[in-house]
């Protein structure tokens, strides 16, 4: 009875496999076995091999087999075709390439394919050409011909030739001994705090350990290892001082797929073309940016945020992208966040120190900004001198703070010190300080003057940039026929000519000795010119100027003929100030009533110089307008284009799109693009751009 039952379930069962009822056990059935216990079981079995009477194996166990099935060549086109071999000459081209493109600054890999890239970069560095030495010796002179019984040598074989080599060999083992000292114990943070055995160190202050803690550079390495981008700031003016070369090598040995790029900050304290020149020269190693961070009035800020959008375009696989600022004490870093964000986000001090911690910010939906604390690559080549006029150090915390005060001078011209201080007649640093002192009543009992405080109220200053003075780019040899804008990496851009390049030779003479003369009109001083502290650095002459006028009173590059012509049959016109349209003097109806001579002259419809105004307050607004209502009902297309839509507009007809689709694109009346011209006329604006 129990059997018949268990065989009617098993026939129910039968072929319903999958159904999950495998394990359900029914009433009757050996529930202690399942199949995955007997396919367990089974297993177990298999284990060991089955042998006959002598002991011989009759059925091998499981992989005990020893025998090989017959090997057969995957059928396949690839057999027939050429092999993958290259030869010493493209490797070596291939090399180059791949070599011009790495150290390109401006050349970002998006897409790496699986190639042995180690026959390309082996032995490149230090580290494989060491190696690569290590790897001959040993094939060269075994262990065993050099030490024990069958040695086959009895002196050491060195590598130099002669006693003179062997002392410069001796010398740069130990140069590179010390930096690689060094550079453990910076990132041990330990650096200047041990000493060696039988040396002693010169006292310094611990004021200027300051930035050099194991707490700092912890949160760099946090803000690094966080950061997509990694914004590297500098002051304008010291650069070569605040750039810190430790981060750089550690970027490009550990971290080579962050981007790094430089933001040359504080911009507005040195002169336009030094400014270029250090843009113009770090450019050649990473993409530079002049800034000058202001949330009201700021420079570069535009330029920045297209960049880091073209890193947020470049990782569209990424929801978001990290960007870090790094860089020295008191360098603008949380400046340059408020910025960007034009509004208080991160608390900024004239002082080094303010932030303590990292702090995450978002600049948009896509991009966000992490602001470090300062750090300070400790170097012996750096003496307290250096730290203080850096901005490092809080001066109030420095001990004897006049004795810094002559490297004060060395880098300040004296024409500017005595314009900043209106003082004269001073030979030495202690003089300097004495007139200063009793000139701001700074007077300590008896009479004597306030050294101390004079001397930190100066290195303020000097910090603060209220007293002029830069660094001088690296000098190079190009020649001077006029140019004036940049060259080299960001020269792509057409170049500027200078005001005698525009007119002839006999105009420009006479524009120089007119405003030589003192007196004629805008007379040039050259102590107005801010020089700094090199003697390399030329003043520029009075006809780079912008606003300098040519020698018969007209502008062509900003005035047209007939409105130069018009100004000049009016004449000069005595200023009202009760009428003028730019004062803003309360009008006296009074006055001017019984007055008949308070009479605006020349009224504001004979003013040509009101009217271009006007004109173009006009313009400007009809522009804003057209831009705020671009897209809304009742206004589908632009009537002002500017020079951006413009390139964009006729590189899309040179490469063949249809006028209707680029009108349609960038909102454009119909008709614009027929507007533009033949082909090929504006075809070097496309090669210049």
């Amino acid at each position: 009875m129990g059997t018949g039952k268990k065989e009617a379930n098993r026939r129910i069962r039968q072929g319903k496999t999958g159904d999950g009822l495998a394990n359900v056990r029914v009433k009757g059935e050996n529930f202690y076995r399942n199949a995955k216990k007997v396919k367990t079981l089974n297993m177990y079995k298999e284990g060991k091999a089955q042998r006959n009477s002598e002991g011989k194996i009759t059925k091998a166990a499981s992989f005990q087999s020893r025998d090989v099935p017959d090997a057969r060549i995957e059928p396949n086109r690839k057999w027939f075709t050429n092999t993958r071999v290259v030869s010493q000459d493209t490797l070596k081209a291939f090399r180059d390439a791949m070599a011009e493109k790495a150290n390109d600054p401006y050349q970002v890999l998006l897409k790496s394919n699986k190639l042995p890239m180690s026959l390309i970069r082996d032995g490149q560095d230090a580290k494989g050409i060491k190696q690569h030495e290590a790897k001959v010796a040993v094939e060269t002179s075994p262990f065993a011909e050099v030490f024990g019984p069958k040695a086959q040598r009895k002196r050491v074989k060195l590598n130099v030739s002669s006693l003179t080599d062997l002392v410069g060999d001796t010398e740069k083992s130990m140069d590179t001994y010390e930096v690689r000292l060094e550079q453990a114990r910076l990132l041990s943070g330990i650096s200047g705090q041990d000493e060696e055995e039988r040396q002693v160190a010169m006292a310094i202050e611990p004021v200027f350990d300051k930035g050099q803690s194991k707490r700092i550079w912890n949160e760099l390495y946090k803000v690094i290892d966080s950061s997509d981008v990694v914004i590297h700031v500098l002051d304008a003016r010291d650069p070569v001082g605040t750039r810190c070369h430790s981060i750089e090598k550690y970027l490009k040995e550990e971290a080579p797929h962050k981007h790094l790029i430089f933001v040359l900050n504080k911009c507005d304290l040195v002169p336009t073309s030094v400014a270029a020149s250090w843009v113009r020269s770090l450019s050649r190693e990473y993409p530079t940016l002049a800034f000058h961070a202001s949330i009201n009035n700021s420079f570069g800020k535009g330029s920045l945020i297209q960049l880091l959008r073209q890193f947020s375009s470049l990782h569209a696989d990424r929801k978001q992208i990290s960007v870090g600022l790094i860089g020295g004490p008191n360098t603008g870093k949380s400046s340059i966040i408020n910025t960007l964000l034009k509004k208080k986000v991160c608390a900024v001090a004239p002082i080094p120190g303010e932030t303590k911690v990292w702090q995450y910010v978002s600049l948009m939906k896509r991009i966000y900004l992490i602001d470090c604390p300062g750090v300070v690559p400790p170097s012996s080549a750096d003496t307290p001198t250096d730290l203080v006029l850096r901005g490092v150090v809080r001066v109030e915390k420095v001990e004897h703070p006049e004795q810094y005060i002559p490297a004060v001078l060395n880098k300040v011209k004296r024409h500017h010190m005595e314009k900043t201080y209106d003082l004269k007649g001073w030979t030495n640093a202690v003089e300097l300080l004495e007139l200063l002192a009793r000139k701001s009543g700074r007077l300590l009992r008896g009479g004597e003057p306030d050294l101390d405080g004079v001397a930190k109220m100066v290195l303020n200053d000097f910090m603060r940039g209220k007293i002029p003075w830069f660094t001088p780019a690296p000098s190079r040899n190009t020649d001077d026929n006029g140019v004036t804008d940049r060259d080299g990496r960001l020269g792509e851009m057409p170049k500027k000519r200078g005001l005698e390049d525009t007119g002839d030779t006999s105009n420009s003479v006479s524009a120089k000795t007119a405003a030589n003369q003192p007196g004629s009109g805008r007379g040039y001083d050259r102590e107005e010119v801010f020089e700094g502290f090199s003697s390399d650095y030329d003043a520029p002459s009075p006809t780079d100027l912008k606003d300098e006028a040519k020698a018969d009173g007209n502008d062509p590059d900003f005035a047209p003929a007939d409105f130069s012509q018009r100004l000049h049959e009016m004449g000069m016109v005595q200023p009202n100030v009760t009428f003028s349209p730019s004062s803003t003097a309360k009008i006296d109806v009074r006055k001017v009533a019984s007055d008949p001579s308070m009479i605006q002259y020349p009224p504001n419809k004979q003013n040509a110089t009101l009217s271009v105004l006007e004109a173009r307050r006009h313009l400007q607004q009809q522009a804003n307008d057209d831009i705020a209502k671009t897209g809304l009902r009742g206004r589908q297309y632009k009537r002002f284009v500017d020079t951006r839509i413009l390139i964009n507009t006729i590189k899309l007809r040179d490469q063949g799109m249809p006028y209707a689709e680029i009108e349609e694109r960038h909102c454009l009346e119909p008709g614009t693009v027929k507007k533009l011209g033949r082909h090929g006329v504006f075809s070097h604006v496309s090669a210049t751009r």
